[in-house]
């Protein structure tokens, strides 16, 4: 059974196990957040954190947040994990009063299709912030 539970990442040890897992399920792809930013979860299979979410005010949506980072640990693919991350965040922003939540992603089948399972809808921003092949996304959550 896993468990999904919000962390304080300003705790060392909790910046420190969010860090491993980057690590682990991003290698060199991608640059390490800054964990201090938004508020961060951890799935846990037992006592072992084997997955991570996290959001972000958005810089390029009027009140919403942006999904900045969410890994699983390859070994725990298949159980929902990064879908149950997303209704975490959602949740959250639904009590803060945002109307959306986004995010990209890019050269990523395999989080395109959870994004789809999680009800999210590919998007055109204004501005876009990423690659040109970059696929984005939205939920509204009101």
């Amino acid at each position: 059974m896993y468990r999904i539970r919000i962390v304080d990442a300003s705790d060392d040890d909790v910046a420190d196990t969010l860090a491993d897992l980057h690590r682990l399920t991003f290698f060199d792809a991608a640059a390490m957040p800054q964990f201090d930013l938004g508020a961060w979860w951890l799935a846990y299979r037992g006592n072992d954190a084997v997955a991570f979410a996290g959001v972000v005010p958005s810089t390029h949506v009027r009140n919403s947040g942006y999904f900045s980072r969410v890994g699983v640990l390859r070994r725990h693919w298949g159980h929902g994990l990064q879908v149950r991350l997303m209704r975490a965040i959602e949740a959250r922003g639904r009590r803060i009063g945002w109307d959306s939540v986004v995010s990209d992603t890019t050269d990523n089948p395999v989080s395109a299709n959870n994004f789809i399972q999680a009800g999210y809808r590919l998007y055109e921003p204004e501005t876009p912030w990423a690659w040109s092949h970059t696929l984005y996304w939205r939920k509204w959550l009101r």
